[in-house]
């Protein structure tokens, strides 16, 4: 299936830099010529925007929880078909994964979904990021704690990141190669690339432009001058040739062929910037054609819009502009054809998002609050809608810092332990629920169904 050297990029916790690595490390790769594919374990968004920058090619998600482990290779081998190497970012600690919000899902037990589960099924070596501030000789039991606590997952070494002085380097070198352990490099503390966040993270890519390119540019140039670029790429090579066949969304759709004129008009521009490279490769799998346009700009759909795909984001950060584009506003409350609206799609159906009139196609209100609504949900189906089926079951995820208020009783489109959400009927699906269509396709083909 898939011969492509490949590396994943873990860390003992979050704030540990590998995202400044994973990133440097592509961008520095594919200055000397590589092609690099990218790929992040999770379900984040964000992040691979920063890789698509820096390698040039679609920043693609890698997350048994949303997709099944089975298709964490053939996932990897589409994504990867054609590249020189693979870089993939993990997520939190190395072993930090999926917690069951359910006690007798057994499923979601251990390390499901984590960077170690990812790298056990790509069979891929590790290199751990550790940021060294506040330590010296301890780093080297640190990391022996890492290397020792499951041999399945395989590390290959480490590069230090924070590193405070020549001396304090030289301590860190000489305890790590006391126990065999191999470093790729060392980055000093002054060696920080501006990435600013906000509330849900790191601001996209997409809304920094320019400088989000200067960005990438500096954390390829810092990890090329700090780290040893044909080690790690040696490494890389001992990953062994992953069996089977590769992805492909048209036999996930049931082989229907493309190019039919049924347009799926798809948000992006600032304020839409959440969704995963398949979803769309998925639609046109299945006769669509996918036209994006940017609802702060664009005072029509595109022509021919038979179907509408309004996807994550952040439009609490763009009310203002996104509510004075009435135009469009009320194109899309008129719009009789199929709507899909995941989180940011659904606060910009409701009638008001913080006080601002939005499309007003849900009889709901929608606002900012301090509280952080993230996790994984199991979530089932209670009703039919244009793209869930009553009884079926979805593996998501919910990323949010709003809420919603509905004044019309109405029943919700999922449940899950704990908690419920969203609307439904024959030409809508919305709700918080944020998923990956490799897991479900059947959602790609219902759309474009729909929309004929």
């Amino acid at each position: 299936m898939a011969e492509v050297p490949r590396l994943v990029i873990a860390a003992p916790s979050s704030g540990a830099g590998k995202t400044t690595v994973a990133t440097g490390l592509m961008a520095a790769l594919a200055g000397k010529g590589f092609t690099v594919s990218p790929h992040k374990v999770g379900p984040d968004y964000i992040d691979p925007g920063y890789h698509a920058l820096a390698a040039g090619r679609p920043g693609r998600n890698l997350d048994p929880w949303l997709v099944g482990e089975r298709l964490i290779g053939p996932l990897f081998a589409h994504g990867a078909a054609g590249a020189d190497i693979a870089v993939i970012e993990g997520v939190m600690g190395l072993f930090d994964g999926a917690t069951p919000t359910d006690p007798a899902d057994s499923a979601a037990a251990g390390d499901l979904a984590s960077t170690a589960h990812v790298a056990r099924l790509l069979d891929a070596p590790v290199v751990l990021v550790v940021d060294v501030s506040g330590q010296g000789r301890s780093v080297a039991a640190l990391v022996h704690g890492f290397m020792s606590y499951d041999t399945r997952v395989r590390v290959g070494g480490v590069i230090l990141n924070r590193v405070g002085s020549p001396r304090h380097e030289r301590i860190c070198r000489e305890a790590l190669a006391e126990t065999g352990i191999q470093v790729f490099g060392a980055i000093p503390r002054t060696g920080v690339v501006a990435t600013p966040s906000r509330h849900l993270g790191l601001i996209p890519p997409a809304e920094r432009s320019a400088e989000a390119v200067t960005a990438v540019s500096g954390m390829g140039e810092l990890v090329a001058s700090t780290c040893d670029l044909e080690a790690l790429v040696r490494l890389a090579r001992t990953a062994s040739p992953l069996a089977g066949a590769a992805w492909s969304p048209y036999e996930a759709v049931g082989g229907t062929p493309a190019g039919t004129d049924h347009v799926v008009a798809v948000a992006g521009g600032k304020a839409f910037t959440f969704g995963y490279a398949e979803q769309a490769e998925l639609i046109e799998a299945a006769g669509g054609t996918v036209v994006t346009f940017d609802p702060l700009t664009d005072e029509r759909l595109p022509v021919g819009t038979r179907a509408l795909l309004l996807p994550g984001g952040f439009p609490e950060v763009y009310a203002a502009d996104l509510s004075a584009n009435q135009p469009l506003r009320r194109e899309v409350a008129a719009f009789d054809g199929p709507v899909a609206a995941e989180c940011a799609g659904l606060l910009y159906l409701c009638r008001e998002l913080d006080g601002r009139p939005m499309c007003g196609v849900l009889d709901a209100t929608a606002a900012m609050t301090d509280r952080l609504t993230l996790g994984y949900r199991s979530a089932v189906a209670v009703r039919d809608s244009v793209l869930t089926r009553e009884g079926e079951r979805y593996q998501g995820h919910e990323f949010h810092r709003t809420r919603i208020v509905t004044s019309a009783a109405s029943g919700p489109l999922y449940r899950w332990r704990g908690g419920a959400d969203g609307y439904g009927g024959p030409s809508l699906a919305a709700s918080y629920l944020h998923l990956h269509w490799a897991g479900s396709p059947r959602l790609a083909a219902r759309l474009v169904s729909r929309a004929a």
